[in-house]
């Protein structure tokens, strides 16, 4: 006979065995990784894990240091908030990209992973934020990468020091430096976030051979450095450049091309802060010295130091010298409408406007007043500026890697909406950001608000489809959507309007003209190709034998 007390406790501890299982797959996810173990939390589908430090603090004795590996740690660490914001001015209240900033910190390199609950070798999707390199965090609610790797990616953002913590060169710097270089620190930890990603994503279901960085304005400038550093070579696998700007940047010691060398610039704002020497810099409150460069005047760049960065990035596409990887590029046709900061006044009448760009482009003049005429002075100085920065930037991109041969797609993101319209912001500069991310819920305070429809929901939906199978495979498609093509010989691009359609040849002659004023200007020496276009342009050289 069988012993029904036996037959009881088997069941009761065949119970007590099944129920931690069923109680761990409601519980928070764990991730054993290199790094340490993690506590996330599990949501529609997704692990999170927030917070995650990928380096040491940029702290005391090493501020203004490349960032140090962080150890691994022994207990489980809870990650399931986000860590804190670097450290930034105060956004202007005013501006539509202004939001309610995080705690910030000097201790802030930290990235965050949404990943797919049963994700295996998915491909990773590295997003790197704007914000002019001053401002901006990897925790902005319309950075939420939820929707994204709902489409089966493990997506990742991280945060990398701002502004004069991120990017301040200076003698004493380069002098205490075993490559004798300072500067580039925001990038440097970009690295270090990419080494950390490959160390440990796997461990998330990410396959560490299949990356894609992302980003969009200096977040897209960051990409285009990594493509060119050759530090970040091997790091990644694809790139997407969204309004990126391909401008001069200052070398450490020389003025090659009329900007202030940057560690003259270091020199220059320790006189104006009162700090005097290197220790008086970093003995300074994180938030008390970026106020006072930025009320000093100090913008942040890049700088051409021979070692992380050995040459400007014309030069370094020109020479085939970055990652030849697969590349998505494009921009905004009203860039300028939310950046008007970067645009000059329009002249007075449309005769002082001729009269300014003939004095200006000499020989190019009748070509430049054909593409940016003197019929609408305000539309054609915005665009004017539009095309100098973002604009010429683009199709170079594509064109000098699809010459590498690596194939490479790119976009003009044309697309409006009634909020957007009345604001007179037809597509402006990163109004594409919400519709990638799905996250038009999650815009700032003064966003326009993007329309809850039917038509805008299919729009979004294409351009996530787009960017998730570029990073899953280096071709960009969507389901009922037309075929990408890459730029190829016949220069052709996928224009969002309405909806996503094929064109070829984007805004003729606007990248030939660019490219003759940069090269020339590259030619001669002693002037910067910036933010100098148009009636603010300095007088053009004259024809140079390799501008063609």
């Amino acid at each position: 006979m069988i012993d029904t007390r036996m037959s009881i406790r088997t069941l009761i501890a065949a119970l007590c065995l099944a129920l931690p299982l069923a109680v761990q797959a409601d519980a928070d996810p764990i991730v054993d990784a290199p790094a340490g173990k993690l506590r996330g939390e599990a949501l529609d589908g997704l692990h999170v894990f927030k917070g995650i430090p990928y380096a040491l603090p940029p702290t005391e004795a090493l501020r203004w240091k490349p960032p140090r590996p962080m150890p691994a740690w022994q207990d489980t660490r809870d990650a399931t908030r986000f860590g804190p914001a670097c450290i930034q001015p105060k956004p202007r209240p005013v501006s539509i990209y202004a939001h309610e900033l995080p705690a910030t910190s000097e201790d802030c390199l930290f990235l965050n992973i949404w990943t797919p609950a049963d994700a295996r070798g998915a491909p990773v999707f590295v997003w790197i934020h704007g914000g002019a390199l001053t401002s901006g965090a990897s925790s902005e609610p319309m950075y939420d990468g939820a929707k994204l790797a709902q489409r089966g990616v493990v997506f990742v953002s991280i945060n990398y020091r701002l502004g004069v913590l991120g990017y301040l060169a200076h003698p004493a710097l380069s002098a205490e430096s075993r490559r004798n270089i300072s500067g580039n620190y925001g990038l440097l930890d970009q690295i270090a976030a990419l080494r950390w990603i490959q160390n440990n994503i796997a461990s998330f279901g990410g396959d560490p051979n299949n990356v894609t960085i992302a980003g969009e304005s200096a977040g897209a400038l960051s990409v285009m450095y990594l493509l060119a550093a050759p530090d970040a070579r091997g790091l990644f696998a694809k790139a997407i450049v969204q309004s990126g700007y391909m401008i001069s940047a200052p070398h450490l010691r020389e003025s090659p091309h009329g900007d202030v060398a940057a560690e003259s610039i270091g020199v220059w704002l320790a006189g104006q802060v009162g700090a005097g020497d290197l220790a008086g810099l970093r003995s300074m409150d994180a938030q008390a010295i970026t106020n006072a460069a930025a009320q000093a005047g100090y913008f942040p760049f890049l700088t051409i130091d021979g070692r992380i960065l050995r040459r400007q990035l014309v030069d370094t596409f020109d020479r085939g010298e970055q990652a030849k990887v697969p590349m998505l590029v494009g921009f905004n046709s009203g860039e300028i409408r939310s950046l008007r900061i970067l645009a000059p006044p329009p002249p007075e009448s449309a005769a002082a406007y001729e009269t300014a760009i003939r004095e200006r482009y000499g020989d190019l003049a009748d070509t430049f007043l054909e593409l940016y005429p003197a019929s609408d002075l305000s539309e054609s100085v915005l665009a004017t500026v539009r095309d100098g920065l973002y604009g010429w930037t683009s199709e170079r991109l594509v064109a000098k890697q699809t010459a590498a041969g690596a194939p490479s797609f790119l976009y003009y993101f044309d697309h409006g909406y009634p909020a957007a319209e009345e604001m007179d912001l037809h597509a402006f500069h990163a109004s594409e950001i919400p519709y990638i991310f799905g996250t038009a819920d999650r815009t700032p305070p003064l966003w326009p608000k993007v329309p809850d429809t039917a038509s805008e929901q299919r729009f979004a939906d294409a351009m996530a489809e787009y960017w998730v199978a570029f990073a899953r495979d280096g071709v960009p498609s969507a389901e009922g959507q037309p075929q990408w093509l890459p730029y190829g010989a016949e220069r052709a691009y996928l224009h969002f309007e309405d909806a996503p359609r094929v064109r070829k040849h984007l805004l003729p002659g606007m990248y030939e003209l660019n490219e003759q004023v940069v090269c020339r200007r590259r030619a001669q020496g002693g002037i910067p190709w910036n933010w100098n276009f148009g009636i603010v342009s300095p007088p053009l050289p004259p024809k140079a034998p390799q501008c063609r």
